[in-house]
């Protein structure tokens, strides 16, 4: 593995876009978008939200942020919310409907979990949810075909997949595999996914559970977010921060919070692309 980027808050939400790998810099309230050779443009963010937020495009280009409302960045510079709908996760077909995923607890605050869903916005500025009972929902993938989204429920320990209706609508949900630690995912062009396995390591999972590679980290290294890109051939990004499995989930987050900044970006060279987009 190559050492891309250094001295981060908390990196999460990877994105192949334009040319870069995109990511939301959590804590310090930023969208980042690096080059293969480390160059960095960082966004500001006005999420309201230190933790637990993502970022997408519409088709038309337009970026998109979730955290406590979906707001929407125009050419101009101005931003626009589209939904009062707090949400952690997002991912956008090629129609411009929105998945929004998230849970209404206090993860930081030590609450005990409730269950989370899966909500759509449509173009026309439409809000419904189309599935519950997700065990903490986390990153979510929808195959180019735009007919299956697949989501991490990672208090779970599995992905689970959906069809997804004409209408927006999801169904025939199902186990895509499981034993596994997902947090943020990502989809190669040979349809597999790269995710966590809920310690130091990532793997490359076909659906039905088979592990095809994996990728080992040192230990208190947690792999939060996947990124697949083309860095001068097909590369996948390992956004990283210190993680100490021995100390609570509070701890972990306070430390992180309030530094030191352990946050990195690991790149390494694979086989298959991502998916074009």
């Amino acid at each position: 593995m190559k050492l891309l980027l250094d001295g981060l808050a908390f990196p999460e939400s990877a994105r192949w876009h334009d040319g870069r790998l995109w990511f939301c810099h959590w804590i310090a309230q930023q969208i980042i978008a690096v080059d293969a050779g480390g160059k960095t443009e960082s966004f500001e963010a006005p999420v309201e939200r230190l933790m637990g937020w993502s970022v997408d495009w519409l088709p038309d280009g337009r970026m998109l942020t979730t955290g406590d409302k979906l707001r929407r960045y125009e050419p101009d510079g101005t931003i626009t919310v589209l939904a009062e709908q707090g949400a952690n996760e997002i991912v956008v077909d090629a129609q411009g409907n929105i998945y929004l995923d998230g849970a209404d607890f206090d993860f930081a605050g030590g609450e005990a979990p409730k269950p989370g869903w899966i909500k759509l916005v449509t173009p026309d500025g439409q809000v419904r949810q189309v599935a519950d009972d997700i065990q903490f929902p986390n990153g979510m993938i929808l195959t180019p075909d735009g007919r299956t989204l697949v989501i991490a429920e990672s208090f779970a320990g599995r992905l689970t997949a959906f069809d997804v209706e004409p209408d927006g609508g999801l169904s025939n949900r199902r186990v895509y595999a499981e034993n596994l630690g997902p947090d943020g995912i990502c989809l190669d062009a040979e349809g597999a996914i790269w995710c966590q396995t809920g310690g130091e390591g990532v793997v490359r999972v076909a659906a039905g559970g088979e592990i095809l590679e994996r990728i080992d980290l040192p230990a208190n290294r947690a792999p939060f977010a996947l990124g697949l890109v083309d860095f001068d051939g097909p590369t996948l990004c390992i956004l990283t921060a210190e993680w100490r499995m021995d100390d609570s989930i509070a701890d972990n987050l306070g430390r992180l919070t309030n530094g030191p900044r352990t946050g990195q970006i690991h790149t390494i060279p694979v086989a298959v692309p991502p998916v074009a987009r």
